[in-house]
């Protein structure tokens, strides 16, 4: 009876401790990483070091002099010899640790073996990144960063770099106009594709940066941030008269390009290889970001008249994609589908949006549409993202890499506020003049003095 009652005793304050941890991973997987996962995964990876090595294959016959060392002073077989470790640096989802490769080995031979140390070391994941010849850092993620998206603290930020989405690696995802001028974005109704919109508008609109939209829902999703844009087209209409004034700033500003550098007038514009951003800082203009959502509705046409204009729309489009960039102009393209069924021009269109973001589609034509031309693995994680997950995207580029993202929430009110508190932001271009969007007498008086714009620096 006393034994007994000396096992409840001591099971009782156990069964509540695990009861505590397993909550604690469920509920709050950071604060169980930082208490319980980092302290057992380090254990793990510090004894099973050398042994989870050779089993991977990641260890190599040693030199001869390592040799004929041991056998001169101990007796102990020769063991191969596996990658030197650094120094394990903890962080508040993981652990990061570099690895200088033995001689002979290649980055892809630790990246092949990702899974399998992840299994060893019991973690979420691992990651495997190059920081120089000879020397590759291992990211091991303790726990599953998007279920409860947390942005980094310090991210990289600057002109025209946006932090929109946080990786399955637990870095940022930048989105850096200078670097991906223009990005084609696809996903389904409620996949999280307005939530992705809502971050690049609201990071660009605290920045010396002009805001164009052309949103063919009657401006349901980009009126909201009126305040901040410089122009807004509703329609089709609209957007066919907004695009050729975009077409003109961009002549004029190849014209100030042209001034400065001393090139003939006549010189066409492709032959141009400069950029505005070569310009003194007292004479470079703003640069401009151009936001289209449901691109499709621009391709849409029912009479022969409007295929008129939707080629004109395309052309110009087209034009923008190809010659923009030199000029401070950059395409956030955004719709549910575009392929070469939306009709001529849209594969062109595809071709020089360089960065890709597929959220959740509701057909892998969709998803190849966004990511098949770059990255063709990258298509079968596309299609498994669950309707569960908003906000969760595969993101490439045409270097042939890609990663998983996801978005954290922001409301409407909160991306409509941020706006409105950086209206006096909104750079004077009298190109875009006409079709600035009226903003509501509440809205108007809530604003910030309007400041004269400033020239932007790099």
């Amino acid at each position: 009876m006393s034994d007994l009652t000396t096992l409840l005793e001591v099971g009782g304050p156990l069964a509540a401790l695990g009861g505590g941890a397993a909550y604690t991973r469920a509920k709050h997987p950071a604060a169980y990483w930082s208490t319980v996962g980092l302290p057992i995964s380090t254990a793990r990876l510090l004894g099973s070091y050398t042994s989870v090595m050779e089993a991977c294959g990641l260890t190599v016959a040693p030199s001869r002099l390592r040799v004929l060392a041991v056998k001169a002073t101990t007796r102990r077989e020769v063991r191969p010899v596996p990658p030197r470790r650094g120094i394990i640096r903890p962080t508040s989802t993981g652990l990061r640790i570099r690895l200088r490769l033995a001689p002979g080995q290649e980055p892809a031979d630790v990246a092949a073996s990702a899974e399998r140390l992840r299994h060893a070391w019991g973690v979420h994941a691992v990651y495997v990144t190059t920081v120089k010849p000879g020397v590759v850092e291992l990211r091991l993620v303790g726990f599953d960063v998007l279920r409860r998206v947390r942005m980094p603290r310090k991210t990289d930020t600057g002109l025209l770099k946006v932090p929109v989405a946080l990786r399955e690696d637990a870095t940022a995802f930048v989105r850096d106009y200078r670097t991906v001028p223009h990005q084609l974005t696809l996903g389904a109704t409620l996949s999280g594709k307005s939530m992705y919109l809502r971050h690049l508008v609201t990071g660009l609109a605290r920045q010396p940066v002009a805001l164009v939209g052309i949103d063919c829902k009657r401006g349901v999703e980009l009126a909201p941030f009126a305040a901040r844009l410089s122009a807004l087209a509703t329609d089709p209409d609209q957007a066919a008269e907004l695009l050729p004034a975009l077409i003109k700033e961009m002549e004029d500003r190849y014209d100030l390009i042209k001034a400065r550098q001393g090139i003939a007038p006549g010189t066409p514009d492709e032959e141009i290889t400069s950029d505005i951003w070569g310009l003194p800082e007292n004479q470079r203009p703003v640069p401009i970001v151009l936001f289209v959502d449901e691109v499709a509705e621009l391709f849409l046409v029912a009479t022969k008249k409007e295929e008129e204009r939707r080629d004109e729309m395309v052309t110009q489009l087209i034009r923008l994609a190809q010659l923009g960039r030199a000029a401070g102009i950059y395409l956030e393209v955004c719709g549910q589908r575009f392929g070469a069924e939306l009709g001529k021009g849209a594969t062109m269109l595809r071709a020089q949006l360089t960065g890709r973001v597929c959220h959740r589609v509701n057909d892998e034509a969709s998803a190849k549409m966004a990511l098949g031309d770059i990255a063709p693995e990258a298509v079968g994680a596309a299609c498994a993202i669950a309707p569960e997950r908003p906000g969760l995207a595969v993101a490439g580029d045409t270097s042939g890499g890609w990663s998983r993202i996801r978005t954290p929430y922001l409301s409407l009110g909160d991306a409509a506020e941020i706006c409105r508190d950086s209206a006096h932001l909104v750079p004077d271009l009298p190109t875009l003049k006409p079709f600035q969007p009226d903003v509501p007498v509440a809205a108007v008086e809530a604003l910030a003095p309007a400041l004269q714009p400033r020239p932007v620096t790099d």
